[in-house]
């Protein structure tokens, strides 16, 4: 289970999916959130957004931007038992 901020960002992503629409920045989604603009909000978002990128939750573009879909995360073979 995600903790709630996480929740909210993956909600936001969510939602635009079904309508088409594309990736977003983390400002929009702060902006979404309801957070304001700041520095300190949109690199808060930001981090969490990496966080959930790399733990396959989301989809991170090159250019920085964010989307819904799940990606699939590598797992290590486990050791051949003998």
């Amino acid at each position: 289970m995600l903790a709630p901020d996480y929740q909210r960002i993956l909600d936001v992503l969510d939602e635009r999916q079904p309508a088409g629409q594309g990736p977003m920045k983390a400002k929009e989604i702060t902006v979404e959130l309801g957070l304001g603009t700041t520095s300190a909000k949109v690199e808060g978002v930001r981090s969490k957004a990496r966080r959930l990128a790399e733990r396959g939750w989301l989809v991170q573009e090159t250019s920085g931007m964010f989307s819904a879909g799940r990606r699939a995360v590598a797992v290590p073979d486990a050791a051949p038992s003998a």
